[in-house]
């Protein structure tokens, strides 16, 4: 699915109460306090849907795969998605 479809899924289930628009700056501004809780505390939970958190991933040593030379591969973040268990049983 993708965000377009979410947005127009979002709207038919609201019904005649919100616009498309409204419908999509609600959407956008959902997707935005995850990613502001992430920031600020590395860990978003949802009940019954699952936990988003945010790692550190180590730098590291590499290699170029067209040359096979050594490169160095920076620090880097991440999220992680656990599903609950209710959001297991479901699917």
């Amino acid at each position: 699915m993708t965000k377009a479809e979410l947005i127009e899924r979002v709207y038919e289930q609201a019904g005649e109460g919100l616009s498309r628009r409204l419908t999509a700056e609600i959407v956008e501004t959902i997707f935005d306090t995850i990613s502001l809780s992430l920031e600020r505390d590395s860990r978003f939970a949802v009940p019954a849907f699952g936990t988003f958190t945010l790692k550190t991933r180590a730098a590291r040593k590499g290699r170029n795969p067209q040359t096979g030379a050594e490169i160095d591969i920076p620090e880097s973040k991440a999220v992680q998605f656990k599903a609950a268990a209710a959001l297991k049983g479901d699917l």
